[in-house]
């Protein structure tokens, strides 16, 4: 009998654990990373660097969509030009919007694919649910073209990418 109750116990402790790794393991397309409160990391990347909210002239509202799109999917702007984007979630699903480079951006998703579950808190990424919003301040310091883009397992390679092109004033 007591052989058996410490079966019971142990399969009991197996089902949570694999309950709560399958809530993990799902946690990353069920739900948004909370920003974290803390002060911004600013650290010059070659697409700008985090912006101060006192130096915003302009916000940009970025709508994303379940269609793998973004709306406006391109983004003109003056070098210096510090920028808020408003990132809208019109859909149904969990949806990210990542400012970097084509080659950082296509790197990190690779990285997505094999961990789905990773947190971020960096300054140029924002995790938005369905029908919520977020908010990025950056200053683009850098001339060039860069992208915006949702690396959620499928939704990049879907086409759900948009253009920043900064250029001089």
């Amino acid at each position: 009998m007591k052989q058996q109750s410490r079966r019971k116990m142990i399969a009991g402790a197996l089902g949570s654990g694999l309950l709560a790794v399958s809530r993990a393991a799902s946690a990353h397309t069920a739900k948004p990373h909370a920003k974290k409160a803390a002060a911004v990391k600013k650290e010059q990347k070659d697409w700008g660097i985090a912006g101060d909210v006192k130096d915003v002239r302009r916000t940009i509202d970025c709508k994303m969509l379940d269609t793998m799109r973004f709306s406006p999917d391109r983004v003109d702007v003056k070098l210096n030009e510090t920028i808020r984007f408003t990132a809208r979630n019109n859909g149904r699903v969990l949806h990210e919007f990542v400012i970097g480079t084509k080659e950082e951006n296509a790197t990190h998703y690779q990285f997505m694919k094999k961990f789905p579950n990773m947190e971020h808190d960096e300054p140029w990424m924002a995790h938005v649910a369905a029908g919520g919003k977020s908010e990025i301040i950056w200053k683009f310091n850098r001339p060039g073209e860069f992208e915006f883009a949702c690396l959620i397992a499928g939704h990049y390679e879907a086409g759900m990418v948009g253009k920043i092109v900064v250029v001089s004033a």
